[in-house]
């Protein structure tokens, strides 16, 4: 039986997800956040920039924002996980300030390592506990991630963009405040000095799918980040530009595996 639950930690950058997955399945999606998940037990299979991992029981998976990938179960025994939702910004106080601008990210997307996952995965279990102190809620994520952090990443340039004189942060910024609105191929073209051919050409072989696909789950992403701050689910749809009640609930449990009104 598939089961998931979301949690609000101390720091609005960081929040949580458990879940037991046995036959619900992730279709190919990106998220706009670090995922960090911890397999607590189970198999799980998934692809990521061409290649497919299957990782299992103590194994740390760690999905970069803006990366394509899918997940599902390797059988029907389901697996359990743990993950840590982190927004990209959080890990910038590790980023050197060099005249190259550069950003953090790790050496592979899956890391075997009994004492890392250990501190991550007793950060994970104590920051759902209304018991801990305000000053521990702070601190924790910073010290259990200290660990991942020094042995498993590395600062690399920012790659350079496909799409002319924009970026996709360019992009992401200028939809999300207008996720309400009707938003035109032309319009994102524009922003990229590209004609709209040459836009979603260019966009595709830049992201692996659609700018309607791209738009679509950015609209969850922000669906879900609005719903833990509690706004009434309808507000939410509309905020982020469904107007069909019934269509952004499919699209919402379709997505991640809970019903709106389910997330708190």
């Amino acid at each position: 039986m598939d089961q998931v639950q979301y949690f609000s930690t101390a720091d609005q950058s960081v929040s949580l997800i458990e879940g037991q997955y046995q036959s619900f399945e992730f279709k190919r999606h990106y998220h706009l956040d670090y995922h960090i998940g911890l397999i607590l037990g189970g198999q799980q299979s998934f692809t990521y920039q061409g290649e497919r991992f299957q990782v299992g029981r103590g194994d740390l998976v760690i999905m970069p924002p803006d990366e394509l990938h899918d997940g599902c179960s390797v059988n029907e025994l389901g697996y359990k996980a743990q993950v840590f939702a982190i927004e990209p910004y959080w890990f910038e106080r590790y980023v050197q300030t060099s005249q190259t601008p550069s950003c953090l990210s790790f050496k592979q997307p899956v890391i075997r390592d009994a004492q890392v996952f250990q501190f991550l995965d007793n950060a994970h279990q104590l920051l759902r506990q209304n018991s801990l102190s305000q000053l521990a809620q702070d601190c924790l994520p910073y010290d259990s991630f200290e660990p991942l952090i020094q042995r498993y990443s590395v600062l690399k340039p920012l790659p350079p963009s496909r799409l002319g004189r924009s970026t996709l942060q360019t992009l992401k910024a200028f939809l999300l405040a207008h996720l309400s609105e009707s938003i035109h191929l032309v319009e994102l073209a524009a922003l990229c000095d590209l004609s709209s051919t040459q836009f979603q050409r260019h966009f595709k072989a830049t992201t692996g799918i659609t700018p309607y696909a791209w738009l679509t789950r950015l609209r969850l992403e922000q669906a879900m980040k609005l719903l833990k701050s509690n706004v009434p689910g309808t507000e939410v749809a509309q905020q982020v530009g469904f107007y069909d009640q019934a269509h952004f609930s499919k699209s919402f449990k379709q997505a991640f595996g809970v019903s709106p009104s389910e997330v708190r």
